[in-house]
C-alpha cells in the first residue's frame, strides 16, 4: 500500500454559504467554485461545490465541500482530519465560527494532538497537530 492512500474527500453540507463561511474562518483559507465533472461549465442546479486549496505538485490531499439534494450531513459518516500547526488554534477558531468543540484538544501520544469539532453543518471533523 502507499503511504497515503487518500487522494479526495467531499464534506457535505446543508447550507453551503454558512458552511463555507465556518471552513474559510476556521482554515484561513479561501475556497473556490468547482463545476461538476462532466458538467458544461456549470454546477447541476441541485448542487453546489467549493474545493479547498490544493496543487497537483504539493503533498496532500484534495477535497471539496458539496451541497447535494437529498444528500445529508452530520456526524456517524467518515471523519476527515485538518493537519494544523496547533490544534488547539483551529479549534478555537471553530467555536468563534459557529462550531461546536465535539472532543477538546487531547494526545495521541508519539503521534501529536487531536481535536475534533463539529462544523456548521454538523460534520465531525478532526484537526492534527505535533504541538
Amino acid at each position: 500500500m502507499k503511504p497515503n492512500p487518500v487522494v479526495w474527500f467531499e464534506i457535505y453540507v446543508q447550507d453551503m454559504n454558512r458552511a463555507r463561511k465556518f471552513y474559510e474562518d476556521v482554515f484561513q483559507c479561501k475556497l473556490e467554485a468547482m463545476a461538476a465533472p462532466g458538467a458544461d461549465s456549470a454546477t447541476p442546479r441541485d448542487s453546489a461545490m467549493l474545493s479547498f486549496p490544493m496543487s497537483m505538485d504539493a503533498t496532500g490531499t484534495g477535497g471539496m465541500l458539496v451541497q447535494m439534494k437529498d444528500v445529508p450531513s452530520g456526524p456517524g459518516g467518515t471523519t476527515v482530519y485538518f493537519t494544523c500547526a496547533d490544534c488547539a488554534e483551529e479549534q478555537n477558531r471553530a467555536v468563534k465560527a459557529g462550531g461546536q468543540i465535539h472532543r477538546a484538544k487531547f494526545s495521541i501520544g508519539q503521534y501529536g494532538y487531536c481535536a475534533l469539532v463539529q462544523d456548521t453543518e454538523g460534520n465531525i471533523i478532526g484537526l492534527h497537530s505535533m504541538q
